[in-house]
């Protein structure tokens, strides 16, 4: 699974050295993403059959912060393609005359420092999701705090709820922060017949999401993101060396942070 983390400025010096040593290995220990298929019109939508081994997704979401720490999340995830082997893929009529969003709702624990300075790191406690298709086209947005969607007639496709994740922001000067997250999920078929193969399908989503600052606009009490992005693929299992490469990207920026602290209190 690749994990970004987006304007973490690095001087070069032994300590960076260090993180991109760390960057290299989670990149060297990831392997070939599992290929799944899905089929929409087994179940009513206006698509052809699609091959692919990742799934490209935007995010409009909202994020409430508490003074100790507990936050809430929750947002519209539409899918806007899919990937092969690295490859772009963009299905015929997808988010034309049919489309595909994931709706969910979380919850979890994370520092409280100013994200403008100083990294936060945290965990969610639980999350939900549901994967809905529809035909037509929709919009998705966020009035006010509140995200939005238009969809009309979903079917339900799967759904889930945590395994294990994370959640991170990053300071990116100027005050402005990139937060980012990632979960590994499991997935329950409430639609059987959309998901041609494998056969059993897997029973592991695996997320990854990361925002630019533009993509992000505070509020009190929390932040929101306004059409960021990420990406979602299967595993079978939930084996160690996935849980491996969900957190890896957070030691990098971790080893970082402490890093510089370390170096402030001297």
């Amino acid at each position: 699974m690749q994990f970004t983390l987006r304007k973490l400025r690095l001087a070069f010096s032994p300590g960076t050295a260090v993180a991109v040593a760390l960057a290299t290995a989670c990149a060297a220990s990831s392997a070939a993403l599992p290929q799944f298929t899905f089929n929409p019109a087994a179940v009513g939508l206006n698509g052809a059959s699609i091959t692919a081994d990742n799934i490209l997704i935007s995010n409009y979401s909202t994020a409430s912060i508490d003074p100790g720490g507990t936050f809430t999340q929750s947002g519209y995830l539409p899918i806007t393609g899919f990937q092969l082997g690295g490859t772009a893929l963009t299905p015929a009529g997808l988010n034309a005359d049919f489309g595909m969003y994931i709706a969910y709702t979380g919850a979890g624990t994370t520092t409280v420092n100013d994200p403008a300075t100083t990294f936060n790191f945290g965990n969610f406690t639980s999350l939900t999701y549901t994967l809905y298709g529809y035909n037509g086209t929709a919009t998705f947005g966020i009035t006010g705090i509140v995200p939005t969607e238009t969809a009309a007639g979903e079917v339900a496709l799967a759904s889930g709820t945590l395994i294990s994740g994370n959640v991170l922001t990053i300071p990116t000067g100027g005050g402005t922060f990139s937060p980012s997250a990632n979960a590994m999920l499991t997935v329950a078929l409430d639609a059987p017949a959309f998901f041609g193969s494998p056969d059993p399908f897997y029973a592991v989503a695996l997320t990854a999401f990361s925002n630019t600052p533009s993509q992000v606009e505070g509020f009190a009490g929390g932040f929101l993101i306004r059409q960021g992005g990420g990406s979602l693929n299967f595993a079978p299992v939930p084996e160690p060396s996935s849980a491996a490469m969900l957190l890896c990207g957070l030691a990098v920026a971790g080893f970082m942070y402490r890093r510089r602290s370390s170096g402030e209190q001297r």
